[in-house]
């Protein structure tokens, strides 16, 4: 068993991630999100989308962009979750979060989400946290709605034909903005 799947009352670590996290950071993205192994969460998207979710170029992207923070947190040594922070005027953009999927279910996304939450207002004075969320996935708009976020009705097209996101196995993908205040 590894230590992603132990039941290890440790603490996480939270830190910024580094270029050497790559490739962990990709393959728990992908883990959480697609193919079979995803199905052991319940943040699956694998029944509307197949394909990628990212790509180490993606990562390295984020890495190297001033204004971003790739947070990764850590137990026992294995990244275990992630996100990332886009510093944006008066807000934080809120994307690329993953927890491994053998550990869903027990509190560590509302952990790394207040956390992330925390981290943005401390070191960018932000007062809202914005993210997109594909509209269909009813259950994880509910999860973030029950964290403070509100569904905005703004609605953006999902980016058909551009594999990088995946390849859509239906054809009513679109984003909606959720947004939460700070203040």
């Amino acid at each position: 068993m590894d230590s992603a799947t132990s039941t290890s009352t440790t603490a996480p670590v939270f830190r910024d991630a580094t270029d050497a996290d790559v490739d962990a950071l990709v393959a728990l993205v992908e883990s959480a999100y697609r193919g079979e192994t995803s199905r052991t969460g319940w943040t699956t998207e694998a029944d509307i989308l197949d394909g990628q979710r990212t790509d180490p170029e993606e990562v390295r992207q984020v890495l190297r962009t001033p204004g971003n923070r790739l947070l990764v947190f850590e137990r026992d040594g294995a990244i275990i979750a992630c996100c990332r922070l886009e510093h944006r005027d008066d807000h934080a953009y809120f994307g690329m979060f993953a927890v491994s999927p053998a550990l869903q279910g027990e509190g560590l996304g509302r952990t790394v989400l207040a956390e992330a939450e925390r981290q943005a207002r401390a070191a960018w004075g932000v007062t809202a946290v914005h993210m997109t969320v594909i509209s269909v996935r009813e259950d994880l708009i509910s999860w973030y709605e029950r964290r403070g976020y509100r569904r905005t009705g703004e609605l953006t097209p999902f980016p058909y034909g551009d594999e990088r996101f995946g390849v859509p196995l239906r054809s009513d993908l679109q984003f909606e903005l959720l947004v939460k205040s700070l203040v």
